[in-house]
């Protein structure tokens, strides 16, 4: 005996999808719950969204980024004969306003109506579940820990699956495009060390350390004693038992620390990929505390990650719905600043802004490599962390890479030193960063 509801959400499904695959000219398929392909003769092999029979319903309901994160996560969702990348390099050309034109508005209104009622309430996703739940008097000051821990103390053992083995989870710098990920994430350290200026003796403070590649690199390579400072625990006790194997004992240390509650100068202070987590609020206070922590023409390195600028704040404060989406199940409390906001902000704290390089190209390139590893240690990731998770970092990943592809985001270092009376004490040329 048929499912007679069952079979009007399996034909209006079709008769919905097959217009929309039509009109956008698509280059892949939709296969439904029922195993059926649109179109019907697509490869058993072919590029094609896979769709639970959940998977509609709820996106009717209530559409936006937000409910196809949370079909993606829950397996609703599902790419198959290909990546995501695969589907986004298929991505359909016909502009909006065509597509709208096209568009039978009759025929997918009608087509709505059976599955509006089908299956699948939605409830909040597994992997975010309280996940704002007391942290909004401890984000007010900026880098809250509860939020670095939630995306920082996943699992050492779940980011050694996709990043490279000194485990440096920042951009890396391909002085050639085919260079693997290990090669890139060396000359990456090498480089902002270059940019330092470090030379033996002097003191660094690395805010933000990660598992403390950069600092173990500073010492070994430039002869400098080095301080990370981090807020996740994971990183400060592989940071640690990474600093004992190398002998390192006396010139790096790591501690679990606010970079706020240091006291003291250093010779050159470096920010890789931190700053997205002090939130625009406290940008100022952050500032003043790295001048305040850095000694008289001191350098500082600022490696951050951009969003394009707009006619002013409150048009750039306003944030596209996926972009808060993927804040929300990935980087809590994170926010990003446009570039020309970093170097008025930098002026303004004191700093003389020497160089500014754009790495936009290299972080693309750097994520998709994450999220192809990661996608190739599937069964290991989801033995780590459980299915929901891995699913959602392999979409992250790639949706950053493909942000960064597109120029979305940009990323850039800035090398600035504390102002001074006089000369910089900067070499002439810059030739050498790059010979």
């Amino acid at each position: 005996m048929s499912d007679a509801p069952q079979d009007r959400r399996l034909l209006a499904a079709r008769t919905a999808l097959s217009h929309i695959h039509d009109a956008l000219e698509m280059e892949f398929g939709f296969e439904l719950w029922d195993g059926s392909t649109i179109p019907a003769d697509a490869p058993a092999d072919g590029l094609r969204i896979a769709l639970s029979e959940a998977a509609l319903p709820r996106l009717l309901r209530r559409p936006g980024p937000k409910t196809l994160i949370d079909l993606y996560t829950e397996g609703h969702i599902d790419p198959r004969g290909g990546s995501i990348f695969d589907l986004a390099d298929k991505r359909p050309r016909v502009r909006s306003r065509e597509f709208r034109k096209r568009l039978d508005k009759k025929l997918i209104l009608k087509s709505a109506l059976p599955l509006l009622f089908g299956p699948g309430k939605g409830a909040a996703s597994p992997v975010v579940s309280g996940l704002d739940a007391g942290r909004e008097a401890d984000r007010s000051s900026g880098s809250a820990k509860s939020d670095i821990a939630f995306h920082y103390d996943v699992s050492n053992a779940f980011y050694r699956l996709f990043l490279d083995p000194e485990m440096v989870y920042t951009c890396g710098y391909f002085a050639d495009w085919s260079n693997d990920l290990a090669t890139a994430q060396a000359d990456k350290l090498d480089m902002i060390c270059r940019k330092l200026r470090l030379k033996p003796g002097d003191r660094m403070l690395d805010i933000g350390c990660g598992w403390g590649a950069l600092i173990c690199h500073a010492a070994e390579h430039y002869g400098v004693t080095a301080l990370g400072v981090t807020l996740a625990e994971e990183q400060l006790e592989l940071a640690r038992q990474r600093i004992a194997e190398r002998g390192l004992e006396g010139r790096v240390s790591v501690e679990l620390k606010d970079y706020r509650d240091l006291t003291g100068q250093f010779d050159k202070i470096s920010s890789i990929g931190m700053f997205e987590h002090v939130g625009i609020d406290n940008h100022d206070a952050y500032y003043r505390e790295v001048h305040r922590l850095l000694r008289p023409r001191g350098i500082y390195l600022h490696h951050a990650i951009t969003r394009k600028g707009k006619k002013d704040l409150k048009a750039f404060r306003r944030k596209r719905a996926e972009y808060k989406a993927m804040v929300r199940y990935i980087f809590p409390g994170g926010e990003v600043d446009h570039i020309g906001w970093t170097l008025t902000n930098l002026e303004h704290h004191g700093f003389e802004v020497h160089d500014v390089e754009g790495w936009r190209e290299h972080y693309a390139r750097t994520t998709r490599l994450w999220a192809e590893n990661l996608a190739r240690e599937k069964e290991a990731a989801i033995a780590e962390v459980g299915e929901p998770k891995y699913r959602l970092w392999l979409l992250y990943l790639t949706g950053v890479s493909l942000s960064f592809q597109r120029g979305t985001l940009s990323i850039f270092q800035t090398v600035a030193s504390k102002r001074d009376k006089g000369p910089s004490g900067l070499p002439p040329s810059r030739a050498d960063l790059y010979s």
